[in-house]
């Protein structure tokens, strides 16, 4: 795996902008040829640091503007109760986020559902019914300040 220097930055930060530019319109931006943009490229997707190409979509006009996040607390935090969780949280469409929290609870997880009635189903029938799954807490997001998707910094 190599080390990622200024030029890897750059053409990083490029394709989060716009990662439907051409790769001539890359290497110019980044100050390269097509062909060492395009090694460099294949490079950063075969090392795993492009994870993939995707369109992001606006939830509030997709219908789905109701944010909450879950706080999850576990009565069993074995490896196998941890892994049956994480299994079982992956196969609910409504749960946009879920990390695993060293502190007062096991998970925080963000619920994105159309209104407080379709989350309160997907809490009540889905979430809280998982196996070991003891208490939740909620709290709903009012407003979103800033979401990003991970942003490369400078080097």
């Amino acid at each position: 795996m190599h080390t990622l220097d200024k030029i890897d930055h750059a053409i990083l930060r490029q394709l989060q902008n716009n990662a439907r530019m051409s790769v001539t319109e890359l290497a110019s931006l980044v100050g390269l040829t097509k062909t060492p943009c395009q090694i460099r490229m294949k490079r950063l997707e075969t090392e795993g640091y492009i994870l993939g190409y995707v369109t992001l979509l606006d939830p509030s006009k997709m219908g789905h503007s109701h944010v909450a996040f879950v706080q999850v607390t576990m009565n069993d935090t074995s490896s196998k109760a941890l892994q049956a969780f994480n299994n079982a949280v992956k196969k609910i469409p409504s749960v946009e986020q879920c990390h695993m929290i060293a502190g007062g609870f096991d998970y925080l997880l963000k619920v994105r559902t159309t209104d407080m009635a379709s989350f309160r189903a997907v809490l009540g029938e889905q979430i809280s019914t998982l196996a070991n799954v003891v208490q939740t807490s909620t709290f709903v997001a009012m407003e979103n300040i800033k979401d990003p998707v991970y942003k490369v910094s400078a080097p």
